[in-house]
């Protein structure tokens, strides 16, 4: 088995451990209100989400091992595909043609999209000064669209979409820098991006909690496109 052909299929289980994570997130945002994240920090369920999302994440980061950002990352999109007949599982209810018809669209777009992005991989990976500028400026973007106003669903979901793609493409800068036995295993490049990392990660899951409370179609699909434009950009 080839190895981008290993990074396609560790792709799509991720995508579908990613649906499985939102539809759990958006019954238990619902439910929630407005309560906010503490309450949701002492439901079982909510960290079910949670192992969900971190499955859905290592899978991820295994497949970047073996496929290039610019193929596992727009696969991404699958979660997408996914969360349609699980939402409609869990709400007791038949998929709708109209949701049946995006699905399809989203099929044809996400095969356009890996026809562009076709051709060599990156040749090289961040370095710390790039990554550490990076961060700033997706904190900096995270915080704009953070702040109160209208639509806070659809900003706070392009938030999150931007934090995944980004610690996605930090991931990537981690597995290199610690498997190219260069230089020790644990340098301080590798341990200042695994803490970055971790940070992107956890703020891009809070950001989606928050994202769903006014339901799971729009600020999915925010967060679905979100995250591969900000890794194919970096």
């Amino acid at each position: 088995m080839s190895a981008v052909l290993i990074a396609v299929v560790l792709s799509l289980v991720s995508a579908v451990a990613y649906a499985a994570a939102a539809v759990c997130q958006e019954r238990l945002a619902a439910r929630a209100g407005g309560t906010g994240t503490l309450r949701l920090l002492r439901s079982g369920a909510w960290w079910w989400s949670v192992v969900l999302n971190g499955s859905g994440a290592l899978l991820h980061v295994v497949a970047l091992k073996y496929g290039p950002l610019t193929v596992v990352q727009p696969l991404g999109a699958l979660t997408l595909v996914a969360a349609v007949p699980l939402g409609a599982l869990t709400a007791g209810r038949r998929v709708a043609a109209v949701e049946w018809r995006g699905t399809v669209c989203t099929l044809a777009g996400l095969a356009a999209l890996l026809v562009a992005a076709a051709g060599p991989a990156p040749r090289q990976v961040l370095g710390p000064g790039q990554a550490l500028a990076v961060a700033g400026a997706t904190a900096a973007l995270i915080g704009v669209l953070s702040r109160p106003g209208a639509r806070p669903g659809l900003r706070h979901a392009t938030a999150s979409g931007v934090a995944s793609g980004v610690a996605s493409a930090l991931t990537q800068t981690v597995t290199v820098a610690a498997t190219d036995h260069t230089g020790p295993l644990l340098s301080a490049r590798v341990i200042v991006v695994t803490l970055l990392v971790a940070v992107f990660a956890a703020g891009g899951l809070l950001l989606s909690q928050t994202a769903y409370r006014g339901g799971l179609g729009a600020p999915l699909a925010v967060v679905t496109l979100a995250n591969p434009v900000a890794a194919a950009v970096i």
